[in-house]
């Protein structure tokens, strides 16, 4: 994808932020990566939706220096970069504070799949990253954020392209996906799981997760050489 047009894909993608419900205020971003050139697109800092633009958006390097943009980038965007740099077939990051999601990440609590709703788009239980320590937030903490996803996924042995996503404990979730649209959708569908299985907790505290063999077809038949959903 050339540049420009990575410039308004991530454009989009951050408008959909907020015409899907996910965001408030200034608070998410939205990146989309060119892997050939190694550089990434990403919202400026603290820029309001309405005022964002093609211009305003800001292009990274994988060493975190700004090559092309007048504004800051996206505090998050040492995040970002540790993500692309580990998790080498993503090609958009998403990360927001929507309100179910969040509340999952403050309580510190997994999301584990009930239906197949979750099952069409994460395979399995979505994770809880650890919090940082107090050096880790002291060093540079928006850079280990990034080291932490990386270690839950390694040592809980995840494909993030089966699991594109995670719960940051006491802070908000975090997705990924093929491009930043993809991402976004990720977003989406994990804002709903959320509020889906909070609502089925209600109705039945000790509800069994989704069967084993239910979930693969859900999930293999939208993902994969033998997928079928769609056109």
């Amino acid at each position: 994808m050339h540049l420009l047009d990575l410039r308004h894909h991530v454009l989009e993608a951050n408008l959909m932020l907020e015409r899907e419900g996910l965001v408030r205020l200034t608070w998410g971003n939205v990146s989309g990566i060119d892997r050939d050139k190694g550089w990434f697109v990403i919202k400026p800092s603290g820029v309001s939706y309405a005022d964002l633009s093609v211009e305003k958006m800001v292009v990274v390097d994988l060493e975190g220096t700004v090559v092309e943009g007048h504004l800051n980038p996206s505090s998050d965007t040492p995040t970002h970069r540790i993500l692309y740099r580990e998790f080498e077939a993503i090609g958009g990051i998403c990360h927001t504070h929507s309100v179910h999601a969040t509340q999952f990440s403050q309580a510190g609590r997994e999301l584990p799949c009930h239906g197949t709703t979750h099952a069409d788009h994460f395979h399995g239980t979505v994770p809880v990253v650890r919090e940082l320590s107090e050096d880790e937030v002291a060093e540079d903490y928006e850079t280990n954020t990034g080291h932490a996803i990386v270690e839950t996924f390694r040592e809980r042995e995840l494909d993030p392209v089966a699991m594109p996503a995670c719960f940051q404990a006491f802070h908000a979730p975090f997705t990924w996906g093929k491009n930043a649209l993809d991402a976004v959708k990720n977003s989406v569908a994990l804002e709903v799981c959320c509020e889906m299985a909070l609502g089925t907790w209600r109705l039945n505290a000790d509800q069994a997760p989704l069967p084993e063999h239910i979930l693969r077809k859900h999930y293999h038949r939208k993902h994969g050489p033998d997928a079928y959903y769609g056109q």
